[in-house]
């Protein structure tokens, strides 16, 4: 278990050009892996930090293409 948490944290930390594991990489790698996810879920590491999420409702509205729009544009 220890080898498998070190290895996806080892890539965490070369996703993000650093070359050492920091508790951050750590918390990235448990919660990304489904399996250590759930035996590690509860769990709280100092300086892990959240993952990145944005929730859909707060993304900003997708708005129409420029071709639809000009071909509306030259319907009369």
């Amino acid at each position: 278990m220890t080898a498998e948490m070190l290895e996806l944290a080892g890539n965490a930390a070369r996703d993000n050009k650093r070359a050492r594991i920091v508790p951050r990489h750590l918390t990235l790698a448990i919660k990304n892996d489904e399996e250590l996810n759930k035996l590690l879920g509860n769990v709280t590491i100092a300086g892990g930090g959240v993952l990145p999420n944005i929730h859909a409702v707060l993304l900003p509205k997708k708005r129409a293409t420029a071709k639809a729009v000009s071909i509306k544009s030259q319907d009369y």
